[in-house]
């Protein structure tokens, strides 16, 4: 049996019990409060990143977190934000890079990948990221381009979200909020993008207000 078959099991004999409640209440619909768009690399674990429970993100993954622009073309990052947005009425929306993405990596040489034309064409959403790159860039280490250009991927997907017809609704009635998030798989450590600093920040930096306001709402609660 496959180690992750034998996960099921012990999944229901054992963690479903536990939570039953939790399931049973799910069983009757959802109401997450982030669209969560990351990577398909399979060292992102997003319930053990976030300590999330069921029915608290919506997510979605892909090869690179790319969000493609709107167009009339309907695709399945399209279908998914549309309806996170329109019809849950998620508040936030999360892009999350990553260290060491393979996708990047792929994005940076393109010439490598000409064997994998449907992922050749994929990373062309990233284009415009690794032309900033190398516009500001040029000299930097192959380490600091890299990490500039996850960076930069994450902000250029935040700009093709915008383009989004849900999101822009949304955007304009102020309910709901972009974030941009570089997760570092070796330190543990996720950064978010500050449009006030002009760059990406330690999350506990970034969201130090809302920290505290839990932080109140757990004290008084106990």
């Amino acid at each position: 049996m496959p180690r992750f078959a034998a996960g099921v099991v012990r999944f229901k004999n054992s963690i479903y019990p536990q939570k039953q409640g939790l399931f049973e209440e799910l069983a009757n619909g959802q109401s997450p409060e982030a669209l969560f768009i990351t990577c398909s690399d399979s060292r992102i674990e997003t319930a053990m990143i976030t300590q999330t429970e069921p029915g608290e993100l919506f997510i979605c993954r892909n090869a690179g977190n790319i969000v493609p622009p709107h167009t009339e073309h309907t695709g399945g990052m399209t279908a998914s934000i549309e309806y996170a947005v329109a019809v849950l009425k998620v508040p936030h929306i999360v892009i999350c890079g990553h260290t060491e993405c393979g996708a990047m990596k792929g994005a940076m040489n393109p010439e490598g990948l000409d064997g994998l034309p449907h992922v050749k064409k994929w990373l062309g959403y990233s284009k415009a990221a690794v032309d900033i790159v190398d516009g500001i860039a040029a000299d930097a280490t192959p380490e600091e381009r890299m990490k500039l250009l996850i960076e930069h991927n994450v902000l250029l997907q935040l700009q093709h979200l915008r383009t989004h017809p849900s999101v822009a609704t949304a955007l304009a009635k102020g309910t709901t909020e972009l974030h941009g998030w570089v997760y570092d798989i070796g330190a543990g450590e996720v950064e978010a993008w500050d449009e006030a600093e002009g760059k990406f920040i330690t999350i506990d930096t970034r969201y130090a207000d809302q920290i505290r306001e839990l932080a109140g709402d757990h004290t008084c609660a106990a």
